[in-house]
Formats: C-alpha cells, sequence, structure tokens
C-alpha cells in the first residue's frame, strides 16, 4: 500500500500544532488584557448625568463633607444619593437661576428625583458594605480617589476582585483613623510610623479572604 503522506508531512503537522500553542497563548494573553481594559471595566469613564455635578467645587473649593450627601454612609450597606431637597438647600439662594440647574428645580417642584447613573456599580453577586468599611477606619478615596479633584466624577478603580483582594489581604496599607476617613489626601504623621499597625489592632482588622465576605 502506498505511503498516503510524505516525509515532510510529519514536520507541517509539528509546526501545525506549535502554531496552534502560540494562538491560544496570545488568544488567552488578548482575553485578559481585554478583561482587565477600562473598555469591559469602565475604569475613567465619565457618564452623562442629568447635571454636571462637581466634586472638585463642591468638595475641594466649598469644603461640603461627603457626609452632607452621603447621609447613610456610615450606618448603612449604601453611601445614599442626596435628595433634591439637600440640593436646594444651597441652590435655593446660589446658582438659582442658572439653566444648567433646571433639572434640579424642575424635581424640587415636581417632586420626580433625579434619576442618576451609577458609576461605582458592583454586579449583583457581589455584597458590599460602605458603613462597615468606614467603622474599620477605610477612607473614601482608598475606592473612590481624590473625588476633590474631579470637575465629573468617574470611576478610578477597577472593582474587580483582584483590586479587592489587595485591600483586603493588606489592610495595613489603607487604614486610617476614623476621623481622617473623609479626609482627601491623608497620609500618616511622618512621627508616628507605626500608626497603621496600632490602628490595624485597635479596631480589630482582620484580613478578608473568605469567598462568603463578599459572595452571599
Amino acid at each position: 500500500m502506498p505511503q498516503l503522506f510524505p516525509p515532510r508531512a510529519n514536520n507541517v503537522a509539528r509546526g501545525s500544532l506549535a502554531v496552534l500553542v502560540v494562538l491560544v497563548a496570545v488568544g488567552g494573553l488578548a482575553l485578559d488584557r481585554i478583561q482587565r481594559s477600562p473598555y469591559v471595566t469602565r475604569e475613567g469613564v465619565v457618564y452623562e448625568q442629568p447635571v454636571p455635578f462637581s466634586h472638585d467645587h463642591h468638595v475641594a473649593a466649598m469644603g461640603i463633607n461627603c457626609r452632607y450627601c452621603h447621609t447613610s454612609v456610615e450606618t448603612s450597606s449604601f453611601a445614599g444619593l442626596p435628595s433634591t431637597s439637600t440640593c436646594m438647600n444651597c441652590h435655593k439662594l446660589v446658582w438659582n437661576d442658572s439653566p444648567m440647574l433646571e433639572p434640579v428645580r424642575e424635581s424640587y417642584r415636581t417632586g420626580e428625583p433625579l434619576e442618576w447613573s451609577r458609576i461605582h456599580d458592583l454586579p449583583d453577586f457581589v455584597y458590599f458594605d460602605h458603613s462597615i468599611h468606614v467603622a474599620k477606619g477605610i477612607g473614601c478615596e482608598s475606592c473612590h480617589g481624590r473625588v476633590d479633584k474631579m470637575p465629573l466624577m468617574f470611576q478610578r478603580a477597577s472593582l474587580q476582585m483582584e483590586w479587592c483582594l489587595a485591600c483586603h489581604r493588606n489592610p495595613e496599607k489603607f487604614v486610617r483613623p476614623r476621623e481622617e476617613v473623609y479626609t482627601m489626601g491623608w497620609e500618616p504623621p511622618a512621627d508616628q510610623p507605626d500608626l497603621r499597625a496600632r490602628l490595624i489592632e485597635e479596631y480589630d482588622i482582620e484580613t478578608q479572604e473568605s469567598c462568603s465576605t463578599c459572595h452571599r
């Protein structure tokens, strides 16, 4: 019976296998890069909002504390969004005829809440509690970034699991005194190099890597 394939067919088969392995590796790497890219994570993306609210102006320029608008951040899993009446506490007098703020005034007149686009939106299978993080001395900027420098709010971090675990595994890199949780740009005093280590013990903070911590 004559040979069906010439001798060089073996080389072609080996070469094809090598090319296949390379393509699979490159494809896997490409998918990994895409999964971590802003295209998927929405990191750095500015969402369209009913009103172009500036944290830069309200936090940095005006000195408004986070809790004035996010009233439930210390007591609830959800930080809360301000009602229109909260906005109008100031804007009845300040910029009260600005066309840009007409959606706020209309909401106040009609009682229909503004529909904000949620920026830090975790998947439904992830549980996150603002109050416990505040109680353990984790600053707002650890997750949300320097909002006092954001004219328009955007998602600073990827919010992927590896990002959460970086803090859960090494909380001593992020903890701060509870009274400094809302302070943007806080750094440990130079004369207290062991401050964070002491806070870890004082606040009874433990590394948390159990799946059930976030997936309930």
